[in-house]
């Protein structure tokens, strides 16, 4: 019963460890590691070699597919790179394999660790920032470790797990091992800690090199079902993930499973007494092995892959609800950046309108206001449920700043919609025609600029904009209320020009704050 014990005891200490070494990696670099794997990715081979390395450094490949999904949807990589990112971040994974074989068993860091996890959560408690963060990745860091100790301790009862008690080595016993490797992956929600305590087992002798390979394969088909089951109700893009996730590792098990035992013979030949002595990085590296060579296998034919699964998985949603998908909200450094490239998309319409109203086609733009309000309703729901706990992170200033660029956005798309005439009645007054020209002049340098992301620039002729029209403003009102005393208009028409102009001046305010809001965003992000 002790012994059983440990071994819970051991695989909570493990998952423990690995959950809050992630959480203190994607707090310390995940955003610089989400520029690097969009601005590294060019192609599916490239693709590939970010996402193995953005997993190998996070520990999560959870957090690195969202983030590709995420990509996708707001426009930043195409599907087929994508793609490439998915099969990397198979690779990535096995980085704890090599972790746990090397640290936990040949150098036996479990005992030496305990004071980093204490100096660990010393800094995360009083230390502030990426030292914060760091002290919780290193406890996390010595958390793993401390469970592979237990689960060696738990190991060392014979009674515990016997050999007997597992399938032989058979085909049909290959055949349940991996089977029992699929569950325990679904049970633990981590094929990690599956590795970790076959990597123990293995160690311990109580299976061989051959049935502890069968369970490693199980333990990556098992990490498909978690895929398949986080997809259910999700967008075609986070579908499309799931299904090729799935697809693709069971390619890689396929071949993997055949290749167990010339694996084996290529060992025993080369280096016989390697599977005696150092077993487990003989598993590690067939592990390695097996997902390299899937990604080698797949990379060719990844564009041809990307065509399969956008045809039986077809996108029949409009792009801004297909860039919402709540999928990223994992991830709130990605649901930011589809955020933000859909109210600039909704910034860019709304000005094409202003032009419209402008240029006194007005007509024409009644039917984009009512789908743009859709999407903005759909916007704001996704807005609200992005939540960031820790005021000082880089991803909470973005969000204050979408937050405020949103606002400016919904009460811009009042001023064209429910003040449609004031907006007409400043396009057809003689009198209004010299304040209009400013902003009519200065719409498609902003717009420009926006389309560019030079956001310098639009904060500059938007400011100047909204300075030069705020200045007009008094004196062609006075020019409006003298024209009242000299009779030559009637109240209405003079109230009617005044909110006219009131109208050019909020429009013109709230452009020069969208785009201050949206260069916040762009300029602390790393994206």
């Amino acid at each position: 019963m002790t012994s059983l014990i440990l071994a819970i005891g051991g695989i909570g200490v493990f998952l423990l460890g690995m959950v809050i070494l992630t959480e203190g990696l994607k707090s310390l670099t995940g955003a610089r590691l989400s520029q690097f794997l969009v601005s590294a990715t060019h192609s599916p081979a490239s693709g590939a070699a970010t996402g193995a390395a953005t997993t190998a450094v996070l520990q999560s490949s959870s957090a690195t597919t969202v983030a590709a999904v995420g990509f996708v949807g707001a426009g930043l990589l195409s599907f087929p790179q994508a793609l490439g990112i998915i099969f990397g971040a198979n690779l990535g994974t096995t980085i704890t394999g090599w972790m746990v074989a090397l640290l936990g068993f040949k150098l036996q860091l479990g005992s030496l660790l305990l004071p980093l996890i204490f100096v660990g959560i010393m800094l995360r408690l009083f230390a502030r920032g990426n030292l914060s963060y760091f002290g919780y990745a290193l406890a996390g860091f010595g958390l793993i470790f401390v469970g592979i100790d237990l689960l060696q301790q738990a190991a060392a009862d014979t009674n515990l797990i016997r050999a007997d008690m597992l399938p032989a080595d058979s085909l049909s016993g290959r055949l349940q091992l991996l089977a029992l490797g699929i569950i325990a992956t679904v049970i633990t929600q981590s094929s990690s800690a599956g590795v970790a305590a076959t990597l123990v087992m293995m160690n311990s002798g109580v299976i061989g090199f051959e049935q502890a390979a069968a369970l490693v394969i199980g333990m990556d088909v098992g990490t498909t079902v978690t895929a398949a089951m986080a997809t259910v109700g999700g967008s075609v893009g986070s579908r499309r993930t799931g299904f090729s996730h799935v697809i693709y590792n069971l390619m890689t098990a396929v071949v993997a499973f055949l290749l167990i035992t010339p694996f084996t013979l290529a060992w025993q030949s080369l280096a016989p007494l390697q599977l005696e002595t150092n077993a487990e990085i003989v598993l590690v590296a067939f592990h390695s092995s097996f997902n390299l060579l899937g990604v080698i296998l797949v990379l060719p034919f990844a564009g041809r892959f990307a065509a399969l699964i956008e045809h039986l998985l077809p996108e029949t949603q409009p792009q801004y609800v297909k860039s919402l998908d709540r999928a990223l909200l994992k991830e709130p450094a990605v649901a930011i950046v589809a955020v933000a490239r859909i109210i600039e998309t909704e910034f860019l319409t709304l000005m094409v309108n202003i032009n419209l109203i402008l240029e006194q086609q007005a007509q024409r733009i009644r039917a984009d206001l009512d789908q743009l309000q859709t999407i903005l309703d759909a916007t704001h729901a996704f807005l609200d449920l992005i939540h960031i706990s820790n005021p000082r992170q880089q991803e909470s200033r973005q969000l204050l700043a979408l937050i405020h660029a949103f606002d400016h956005m919904q009460r811009l798309h009042e001023r064209c919609d429910e003040d449609l005439q004031r907006a007409l009645t400043a396009s057809h007054n003689p009198n209004l025609r010299q304040v209009e020209t400013i902003l009519d002049d200065n719409i498609d340098d902003i717009v420009t600029a926006v389309r560019g992301h030079q956001w310098q620039r639009a904060v500059a002729i938007s400011q100047d904009n909204y300075q030069q029209v705020k200045d007009m403003e008094g004196p062609q009102r006075d020019l409006i209320y003298q024209a009242v005393a000299r009779g030559e208009i009637e109240v209405p028409e003079a109230t009617d020009c005044a909110e006219a102009l009131r109208w050019l001046t909020r429009v013109s305010r709230h452009i020069a704050r969208i785009c201050y809001y949206l260069q916040q965003v762009n300029s602390d992000k790393s994206i």
